[in-house]
C-alpha cells in the first residue's frame, strides 16, 4: 500500500532549549533561513506525501501562522517591488496545500507514542510516516523517500538508522540486528533503549524517522489502554516497535546523508553553523571569521 500520510509530533515544550523556547516553539527555531519544522515538511512533500498531520499542544499557534497562506502580505510585497520576498512567502504557503497540512491537539498520556496514536485515527489501515521535527537531514535522496523505498521493498515497518560510535549508545535506541539485506537495509528483532556501551546490541542508532503500520498502532493502543488502567509510566513508540518486532518482520534503513539534531543547545548550534557554512553567500564570510581572515 502506497504511503500517503505522515505525522509530525510537535507538542513538546522544548525543555532542553529553555529559555530560548519559553515563547517560541522549538519547531520554529531557525536552521538557515527556515524554521526547523519547515525542513521536515519540505522533505515530506518532496517524497510524495500528500497528507501531513502536525500534532500540537497549547502555545504552538506560530506553526499554523507560518504555514498559513498570506495573500495580503504577498500583494503588499509585490506592490513594493519586492517580488523575491513575495515568492518566498507564497512558496511557504503552498506547502500547506501541497502537503494538505492539518493540525491536531494532543490528548493522552505522556510519551512520544501518544501523538502517533492521535494521528493514526485518520490513517485507517494505511501505513504512515512519522518524523520528529527536531531533525534536519541533508541528503541527495530525502530521508523520508529512503524510508518509503524501504517500506515498498519489504511491506513491513521501517526505522531510520545511522551508524553510531558505540560509546554513544546510552543516547539512543539501539536495534538488535538479525541480518543485513544489503543497501543499508537491516532486518531487526528488537530495540534496546539507551543501553550502556557494553550492552549495545549493534553499532546503529535509531533516529527520528519511522514507517509505522496498523500492527504497531494496535500495540500502541494496547499500551495506552494499559496506561489508563494503571496511570503510570509513559507511552513510547519505540516500546511498541520493540514488542511488535519480537513476532513480526521489522526493518531498519541506514540513511544515506548527514543528520543534524536540533533538540539540545550544542547540537542546535552545530546545525546552525553547518547550514551557514553551506550557504553560497554566508559560507565564505564565516570561514573567513574562523580562519581569522574575515
Amino acid at each position: 500500500m502506497k504511503i500517503r500520510k505522515a505525522v509530525i509530533p510537535a507538542a513538546g515544550i522544548g525543555s532542553r532549549l529553555l529559555p530560548l523556547t519559553k515563547a517560541i516553539p522549538k519547531e520554529m527555531l531557525p536552521v538557515g533561513d527556515k524554521p526547523v519544522i519547515e525542513h521536515t515538511v519540505r522533505e515530506l512533500v518532496a517524497s510524495g506525501i500528500t497528507d501531513i498531520t502536525i500534532v500540537v499542544s497549547g502555545g504552538k499557534s506560530l506553526i499554523q501562522d507560518h504555514f498559513r497562506p498570506n495573500p495580503a502580505l504577498v500583494a503588499q510585497l509585490r506592490s513594493d517591488g519586492k517580488d523575491a520576498y513575495a515568492d518566498a512567502v507564497e512558496e511557504v504557503g503552498d506547502l500547506s496545500r501541497l502537503g494538505h497540512i492539518t493540525y491536531l491537539d494532543q490528548h493522552g498520556p505522556y510519551g512520544n507514542g501518544t501523538p502517533v496514536l492521535n494521528a493514526a485515527r485518520n490513517a485507517g489501515e494505511e501505513p504512515m510516516l512519522v518524523l520528529w521535527p527536531d531533525d534536519v537531514f541533508v541528503a541527495e535522496v530525502p530521508r523520508a523517500q529512503q524510508l518509503v523505498d524501504a517500506y515498498e521493498a519489504t511491506g513491513a515497518p521501517v526505522l531510520a538508522l545511522m551508524p553510531m560510535d558505540p560509546a554513544e549508545s546510552s543516547r539512543y535506541g539501539v536495534p538488535v540486528v538479525a541480518d543485513d539485506q544489503g543497501n543499508g537495509l537491516l532486518r531487526i528483532t528488537g530495540l534496546r533503549e539507551k543501553p550502556k556501551p557494553v550492552d549495545a546490541p549493534s553499532a546503529y542508532a535509531a533516529i527520528g524517522g519511522y514507517v509505522v503500520t496498523p500492527g504497531i498502532i494496535e500495540e500502541l493502543r494496547r499500551q495506552t489502554d494499559a496506561w489508563y488502567e494503571h496511570r503510570s509510566g509513559e507511552v513510547y513508540l519505540t516500546d511498541a516497535i520493540n514488542v511488535f518486532a519480537a513476532d513480526h518482520p521489522v526493518y531498519g534503513q541506514v540513511i544515506r546523508g548527514r543528520w543534524y539534531d536540533t533538540g539540545n543547545p550544542a547540537d542546535y548550534l552545530v546545525a546552525q553553523f553547518a547550514s551557514a557554512l553551506a550557504h553560497p553567500e554566508y559560507g565564505p564570510l564565516l570561514r573567513g571569521l574562523v580562519t581569522g581572515e574575515g
